[in-house]
């Protein structure tokens, strides 16, 4: 690893802020979590997301074109709110509240 040199009291934070590897500050900054896709056929896997996203960002990106009301969504076995924000190892599940098709007898 390259010597890092900087001043030790460069005016941005703690006096060793300059320390700190500037890819920490990188806004793309990935974790995993578990996604648990009830509708249809259904699928449970380990999947990467950016640092900071809400469940109603999730949702939107893994079901597009779909309501959110039509379905429940719930982290850690728990329902939330639509801005909630994602942790690392959070376990999601996505299950459809209306069948498409059905009709009453």
């Amino acid at each position: 690893m390259p010597h890092i040199r900087g001043p030790p009291y460069g005016g941005h934070g703690s006096p060793l802020s300059w320390l700190i590897p500037i890819y920490l500050y990188h806004e793309d900054i990935r974790m995993q979590i578990m996604l648990i896709n009830n509708d249809g056929g259904g699928f449970a896997d380990h999947i990467e997301i950016a640092e900071g996203i809400s469940v109603s960002a999730l949702f939107a990106e893994k079901m597009p074109g779909r309501k959110a009301e039509d379905y429940l969504i719930r982290v850690n076995r728990l329902p939330v709110s639509s801005d909630q924000i994602l942790q690392p190892g959070d376990r999601v599940s996505i299950t459809a509240t209306k069948i498409q098709g059905a009709c009453a007898a």
